[in-house]
């Protein structure tokens, strides 16, 4: 397949992970001649859709990708998390993911991982071959270790994140060449490091097909006016996918995923604007912009995406409902959330789910209490200031889905059936012949 020669002294079987955030199965499946090489992958090896987790949330999907665990261990359940026994909020960020990353249990194995540019990775860390942290990163510079790789990344004018504020213009033609800037600049380092063949695990991310997804998605699936700019960009990526695929060594297995699906977006859902009308939640003034400044009578306030919280007492600094009143409480929420329905009367969640049900581990103190999933069409806000109206309009017209994420293995002996993120990292552990036990994660090998 490849043309390189393994040079190691070594025959143990590798893998290359090709991460395409965000990217829906039924988009790849459904345009099989205008992407071949994909098809190709998917005729040649294993293909599926599979589900992400709870909340589909790029923040919280990467770390549970990359440990196999739920974010009841690895502590990261959103792109903002709640500090214990605080209002405080901040940003989780590499160092906050407390389980085991699939790397790691690499390096331990005496194998060497090249991973670049996973979201939720900074800052870099040292014990592995190199690294280049993604979304979220301030910059190459302080971003890349060793640093012959930010020497090769600036070199090269490596971008690590498409600039998302030239997608809220009306015309999205100059975020579309710079969306094609990024995913060029990406797959010349991926080429790069990938032919440099001294790897044993390489673990890549091209992130820039969420930010085309939150921005054009809608006129993919509408026939609008950017359809054409939409998959033009996506043959690219087709194109770039089969030149991996071609220059991979014989011993390495293909592995491309993304971490959750993508679906068209038509009410924004601002859930905080929604707890406050029905009663749930107040301020303590009208000068309100953080979750510090709701009022002690608060009973329940909401973290993106989707992530709603009882106000308990003993938990929150000013807990306002007993915790001999907390079951009670939340079943009253969970049924106020159910019945929750769109201007046009559908239902906007899918389902509410408890956090028993989705979590395991023992960051229980930040978990949220509900987790909502909505129904296609209904992207959960949860912004403390700023929207009067409960629906709203916003400039994507995109949004994560937990169902239809995406699983090709260039190995046709790998099941996805019944298949979700918590799968992927087991499956490249069998892949490499590397011993790991069992209960150490939340899924199962694909591998049969």
């Amino acid at each position: 397949m490849g043309l390189f020669d393994r040079l190691r002294g070594d025959d143990a079987p590798r893998v290359a992970f090709i991460g395409i955030d965000g990217v829906p199965f039924s988009l790849l499946s459904d345009n099989e001649d205008r992407f071949p090489n994909i098809a190709a992958l998917a005729d040649e090896g294993s293909a599926g859709s599979i589900d992400s987790i709870v909340p589909p949330e790029s923040s919280a999907c990467w770390p549970a990708l990359t440990t196999g665990v739920n974010p009841g261990e690895t502590g990261v359940y959103g792109f903002q998390d709640r500090e214990i026994g605080s209002y405080d909020t901040y940003v989780p960020m590499g160092q906050d993911v407390q389980a085991t990353r699939l790397w790691d249990r690499i390096s331990e194995a005496g194998r060497d991982a090249t991973v670049l540019n996973v979201p939720v990775t900074f800052p870099p860390q040292r014990n592995v071959q190199r690294m280049v942290s993604g979304f979220l990163s301030p910059g190459v510079d302080k971003a890349s270790h060793p640093d012959e790789l930010r020497e090769t990344l600036e070199s090269g004018d490596y971008i690590i994140d498409v600039n998302a504020k030239l997608g809220h213009k009306d015309d999205k033609s100059e975020f579309v060449d710079h969306a094609h800037k990024t995913l060029d600049r990406r797959f010349d380092a991926f080429e790069h490091y990938l032919t440099a063949d001294d790897w044993d695990l390489f673990f890549g991310v091209f992130m820039t097909t969420d930010r085309v997804n939150h921005f054009l998605f809608k006129d993919y699936e509408d026939d609008g006016e950017n359809k054409e700019a939409f998959l033009e960009f996506y043959e690219q990526l087709d194109d770039y996918l089969g030149q991996i695929r071609e220059l991979l060594p014989d011993d390495v297995t293909l592995v491309v995923a993304s971490d959750h699906g993508f679906t068209s977006l038509d009410h924004e859902v601002h859930c905080n604007t929604w707890l406050q009308e029905e009663g749930w939640l107040s301020y303590e003034d009208d000068d309100h912009s953080e979750l510090g400044d709701i009022a002690d009578e608060t009973r329940a306030y909401s973290l993106i995406p989707g992530r709603f919280y009882i106000n308990l007492e003993g938990r929150e600094p000013r807990g306002s409902v007993p915790e001999d009143e907390y079951e009670e409480v939340r079943a009253e929420l969970k049924a106020d959330l159910e019945a929750l329905e769109g201007p046009d009367g559908t239902p906007v969640c899918e389902r509410v789910v408890e956090k028993e049900v989705a979590f395991r581990g023992d960051h229980d103190d930040i978990a949220p209490d509900l987790v909502a999933i909505p129904n296609h069409g209904f992207d959960l806000k949860s912004g403390f200031k700023g929207h009067d109206e409960v629906f709203g309009i916003g400039p994507r017209n995109g949004m994560h889905s937990f169902d239809n994420a995406t699983l090709l293995v260039d190995d046709p002996d790998v099941s996805i059936t019944d298949a979700d993120l918590f799968d992927i990292a087991p499956t490249i552990l069998d892949l490499m012949d590397v011993d790991y036990e069992r209960t150490a994660f939340d899924g199962a090998s694909l591998l049969k």
